[in-house]
């Protein structure tokens, strides 16, 4: 289907969709759907009217311009139109692009150690805060769910919900495998050494979204553990999830009542399961695709910090800032994201024009 088909397709479903709620007895849940849909639409509708308007006064000015006496009017409407025209154009396919059915989520922030040994901690661990900070800078708000720590400070495994407006939106293309060059703190030759670690962001999902029946769980509770000196529940507060078809597994023992410790591991799971689901789509439109930017994919090295040279270099769009505090603070993230969001728009609006 060409630009011009899908547009006119649209206009003609937002009048059914019109058509359709003015109509008397259409019952509640439908009247419900509808008006979500007709308002998606709404914005669309009138920027495709907009730009038919422009195009029509174009083409009236360009037939005016024989004329003796409207011609001169007419040569300064066509300097006007004609930019605006590609303008506009470009507006409606921007809003006709597909939007990921979980930007609008709440998010759900996964880091681990990777290779590196305790300087891979210590990585894990700044980036932990500098997620945190970036979220202040965001407005949104940072909780933290589960932490698990070595005996420098380092992460072995940090669990945050990232709440706000269109948050995983912007941290879907921080999935990937982080890497990190510096002298680490226990390195007494002052040798430069790379460690890693993995960030994953899923979208937090509700009960409605992601159905899970019980008989497909299989819930272990325990007693937490704790480090040495700290002390500990005695009570069996700890939870294990295993989710049986997927095998997808969250322990849970930061809260001392063991029903919260299953509310936040429900809220985890429910995550996992739907990021498998969608990588799982993902792959298999990835074929058509031939770059990867923001599918998540954990196994790709997404990005550098280079703490000697001051800076950060983003792998997949060849994006290097010598800003590397700026980064690490948090407000340094948004030109990496903003950079992403345009690549993945460019690519998204090249198939939408069949290029």
């Amino acid at each position: 289907m060409s630009l011009t088909e899908t547009l006119s397709r649209v206009l003609e479903r937002h009048d059914e969709v019109r058509d359709a709620l003015s109509k008397p007895g259409v019952a509640p849940d439908q009247f419900a759907k509808l008006s979500k849909e007709y308002s998606d639409l709404t914005p669309v509708a009138e920027a495709i009217s907009e730009l038919n308007r422009a195009k029509k006064e174009l083409a009236d000015a360009e037939h005016m311009l024989g004329d003796p006496d409207m011609g001169g009017e007419a040569k300064r409407e066509i300097e006007i139109l004609r930019p605006r025209i590609p303008e506009l154009e470009l507006g409606v396919q921007r809003m006709l692009i597909p939007k990921d059915a979980a930007d609008e989520r709440n998010a759900i922030l996964e880091i681990r150690a990777g290779a590196g040994g305790d300087e891979a901690g210590l990585f894990g661990a700044l980036l932990f805060d500098m997620y945190s900070k970036y979220a202040a800078h965001r407005g949104w708000k940072f909780e933290v769910m589960a932490l698990s720590q070595n005996d420098l400070g380092g992460l072995k495994e940090g669990v945050a919900e990232i709440r706000g407006r269109g948050v995983f939106a912007r941290m879907k293309f921080e999935s990937g495998v982080h890497r990190v060059q510096r002298v680490p703190q226990t390195e007494a030759s002052g040798r430069v050494h790379t460690s890693t670690a993995t960030v994953a962001i899923l979208p937090e999902m509700e009960d409605v979204d992601i159905k899970i029946d019980d008989k497909d769980l299989k819930i272990d509770v325990y007693r937490s553990s704790g480090a040495g000196g700290q002390k500990v529940n005695k009570t069996e507060s700890a939870v294990r999830i295993t989710h049986l078809p997927t095998g997808v597994t969250v322990a849970m023992q930061d809260e001392r009542s063991q029903h919260k410790n299953k509310a936040k591991a429900m809220t985890i799971l429910r995550a996992r399961i739907y990021e498998q689901k969608d990588r799982t789509i993902k792959a298999a439109h990835a074929a058509e695709r031939k770059s990867q930017v923001g599918t998540g994919d954990r196994s790709e090295r997404i990005r550098t910090y280079n703490f000697p040279q001051g800076r950060v270099s983003d792998h997949r769009i060849e994006k290097t800032l010598y800003n590397i505090d700026d980064v690490i603070n948090g407000p340094g993230l948004d030109e990496f994201i903003d950079a992403l969001i345009t690549r993945d728009e460019a690519e998204k609006l090249a198939e939408l024009s069949g290029k």
